[in-house]
């Protein structure tokens, strides 16, 4: 079964429009596990714009499933990182001037970095994921630099338009399912998965996590975070089901 993150840092940018203390990010966690999500993700940025060093303590003791920190290559997140020791973290490129996170991580131009990076995380039992876009030579050298799993750019799938260009996007990502596989990373997928779209990654890519927040955050607005969380475990569900009784889909 494909396993549900749910990444509530959306919680925090409405938070953080009036600077205020609600709505708090924590208990949209909390109420994301009470609906089921099987992992938290929050992006803690250089910035703060969103999610801050509080939220991430407060996580730390409060969230009982698995906790998957985002973040960037920056000394101070690292530091950071490593001493609340989620237990997963995924290294994403960042830009100030960015709304959100526009494309996968450059694995190629910064290996050295990554390798040292990577290691000192995997030394304190801190599980290693690199999201990037579906190409070839980024998902070798995710291998190499040592990451034990990769996180798939679906954004290009999500803003496809008709039905052959979101054909192609699907295919250029089962295409990238199959590179990582074989090159020995665990398959991850994420960025702008709607309750619409969601359902044909399920169904034809061969992945463990999915990481969905602006449309579930944006849906328990008007459903509640439970419902909207257990919504969309059970439309990942019934997808999944679709997949493994369908005579034309690998699995």
């Amino acid at each position: 079964m494909i396993r549900l993150g749910v990444n509530i840092d959306h919680v925090a940018t409405l938070r953080q429009a009036r600077m205020t203390y609600e709505p708090d990010p924590v208990t949209a966690a909390g109420l994301a596990d009470l609906g089921g999500a099987d992992i938290i993700t929050i992006h803690l940025r250089e910035d703060r714009r969103h999610i801050q060093d509080r939220d991430l303590d407060l996580m730390r003791k409060i969230v009982f499933t698995k906790l998957n920190l985002e973040m960037s290559t920056s000394q101070e997140i690292i530091d950071i990182a490593l001493k609340s020791k989620p237990e997963q973290v995924t290294f994403v490129p960042e830009k100030r001037q960015e709304i959100t996170t526009e494309g996968g991580l450059s694995v190629t131009t910064q290996k050295r970095l990554l390798i040292d990076v990577i290691k000192r995380f995997k030394d304190n039992g801190i599980h290693v994921s690199l999201f990037i876009d579906p190409d070839k030579d980024q998902i070798i050298a995710s291998s190499e630099v040592g990451a034990q799993s990769v996180e798939l750019h679906t954004g290009n799938y999500a803003n496809a338009r008709g039905d052959k260009q979101c054909t192609e996007k699907l295919e250029e990502l089962k295409e990238g399912v199959k590179i990582a596989q074989s090159s020995g990373l665990r398959v991850n997928a994420g960025h702008g998965l709607t309750y619409k779209n969601t359902g044909p990654i399920v169904e034809h890519l061969d992945v463990e996590e999915l990481h969905i927040g602006h449309s579930i955050v944006s849906r328990a607005i008007f459903v509640g975070f439970k419902r909207a969380v257990r919504e969309m475990k059970e439309l990942i569900h019934n997808h999944y089901l679709i997949r493994k009784t369908s005579k034309h889909v690998e699995v």
